[in-house]
């Protein structure tokens, strides 16, 4: 009897016909209730994308609200296989270097003189390429300066489509990262890149490097220097065409923090 009155209780808790209740409620207050919660979503909806509104109207579509000071940007090289920086190569083995060819035909390929011409503004060097806004009037779309790859001289790849690789002699190429506003150099100074033996410790307080293993460096443009007129970038939609970072290519008679491997020992290169 007991179990048959629970049964009882739950069947008039689901649905009471005397009361008409479901859930021990009248439609009347499912209804009420129901719209309460409607009403009280929508309005959390409502300030929500009321917040998100007023806070994307702070914002500039062209460059960032907040940015790091960044004293030096970081550096990249070409060509790069699998995410690291180790260049291995044979020169006798035309299969271990090739590769290394090939990836610095695709990254070059879009510096063509031709191209850059097509696509972007002929600047004048030694001197930053400034396009300022005035005021709340936005100087956009702003142009982007030609960075021809003959400039690369022999590691252009016009010259040598080997780059040097097949005589030792390996070609790197060397770019700084883009950061929008950066006006990089000192008193008019293009800011430039050095490269040589990283040392490593091999006792208490002896330090050592491989610079007797290393031949003659050389760089194009000379001395390492990135041109000011690539600077300042303004950011992918700010500027009309394609900017292209601005890069130096450096020829050594051995190589690569990079590392070239020389008889199974890794010849480590810090560029700064």
């Amino acid at each position: 009897m007991a179990k048959d009155g629970e049964k009882s209780e739950w069947k008039e808790f689901l649905w009471n016909p005397r009361t008409r209740e479901f859930l021990g409620r009248t439609a009347s207050s499912w209804g009420l209730i129901i719209l309460f919660y409607i009403v009280f979503y929508l309005c959390l909806g409502g300030l929500f994308a009321l917040t998100m509104y007023i806070m994307l109207q702070t914002l500039d579509d062209h460059k960032p609200t907040w940015q790091d000071r960044l004293s030096t940007p970081g550096l990249v090289i070409r060509p790069r296989q699998d995410e690291t920086f180790e260049i291995v190569y044979t020169i006798q083995n035309t299969e271990s270097w090739d590769m290394y060819a090939q990836a610095l035909d695709r990254f070059l390929s879009p510096y063509n003189d031709s191209i850059q011409a097509q696509k972007n503004h002929e600047c004048t060097p030694e001197q930053y390429f400034l396009q300022e806004d005035s005021g709340d009037v936005k100087n956009n779309p702003k142009r982007s300066c030609q960075f021809n790859r003959t400039i690369l001289e022999a590691c252009s790849g016009l010259h040598d489509r080997y780059y040097g690789y097949q005589e030792g002699k390996p070609c790197i190429i060397i770019k700084l990262n883009r950061v929008i506003g950066l006006m990089p150099g000192k008193d008019g100074q293009a800011p430039s890149v050095t490269c040589g033996a990283k040392k490593y410790r091999v006792g208490k307080d002896e330090w050592r490097d491989d610079s007797d293993k290393i031949g003659e460096m050389i760089y194009f443009p000379s001395n390492g220097t990135f041109d000011l007129m690539y600077y300042p970038y303004y950011g992918k939609k700010a500027q009309v065409g394609e900017y292209f970072q601005s890069m130096d290519s450096l020829n050594s008679e051995m190589l690569s923090d990079f590392s070239v491997f020389l008889e199974n020992a890794p010849l480590v290169w810090h560029c700064r």
